[in-house]
């Protein structure tokens, strides 16, 4: 896709495509989630795009200069959908613990999008707020503005790396998923505690707890240690995220 991208003023289709629609940045955005789901990689292609939009291929350059003005696009839109009926409570770890389980299940519901865009930084609207909301639950719990900001970066960083490894899960075949999950029960429940004692000793514990996501009890250390270092609290020193 080349660089012509036209201003937003002028982008409005004359015709409604030919599923009847008029032809938009958001309609573009959610027929590529959904071709990506079906496809992969693969779909982000105009000619696929343009077929499943019913529209000339070209028109999608008034909208998105190349692919990657379209993948982060579509970055931002799991961002979004993520913030999508959140408010903020009062209470800093609820609040950021339904933001972090929020982006996980939006990454799960489009793992193939998420194992493509998890990575990037969009610098787009749905992005910047919700960086300006995780920073604002941090600094009205009362973290200082050094601490405040060295805990989103883990925040997010933590949300976005088990968001990306699960997505990219979820987006295997499933009889691949279904072999790895199967490693479990067909090595790990074999070995011998002469080997592996360790292993031997907490299989059924192990086997269990590897089919669920860590994501939940990882998330709960970060806020543990989140909460241990704010202004007040019985251990460590605040003013020193170290």
């Amino acid at each position: 896709m080349a660089e012509r991208v036209v201003p937003e003023g002028q982008r409005r289709r004359r015709r409604p495509t030919k599923q009847g629609a008029l032809l938009s940045a958001q309609l573009i955005v959610d027929t590529a989630l959904r071709l990506v789901a079906q496809h992969g990689a693969d779909a982000l292609s105009v000619r696929r795009l343009g077929a499943a939009l019913g529209a000339d291929p070209s028109a999608i350059y008034r909208y998105f200069r190349n692919t990657d003005a379209l993948l982060l696009a579509i970055a931002d839109e799991l961002v979004g959908r993520a913030q999508d009926g959140w408010r903020p409570t009062g209470d800093w770890r609820a609040d950021l613990r339904s933001i972090g389980l929020r982006i996980l299940a939006s990454y799960q519901s489009n793992p193939r999008a998420a194992a493509l865009a998890a990575h990037r930084t969009t610098g787009r609207a749905y992005e910047t707020r919700a960086v300006e909301a995780i920073l604002g639950v941090l600094r009205r719990a009362g973290f200082p503005d050094p601490l405040a900001v060295r805990l989103y970066h883990a925040f997010v960083d933590q949300a976005l790396a088990f968001a990306a490894q699960e997505a990219a899960a979820l987006a295997l075949p499933p009889q691949a998923r279904e072999a790895d999950e199967d490693v479990w029960h067909a090595v790990y429940g074999k070995l011998s505690s002469d080997t592996h004692p360790n292993i031997a000793a907490t299989f059924p514990l192990l086997a269990a707890d590897m089919r669920g996501s860590a994501y939940p009890f990882a998330l709960e250390l970060l806020l543990d240690a989140a909460a241990a270092r704010l202004p007040g609290a019985a251990s460590g020193d605040p003013h020193e995220p170290g």
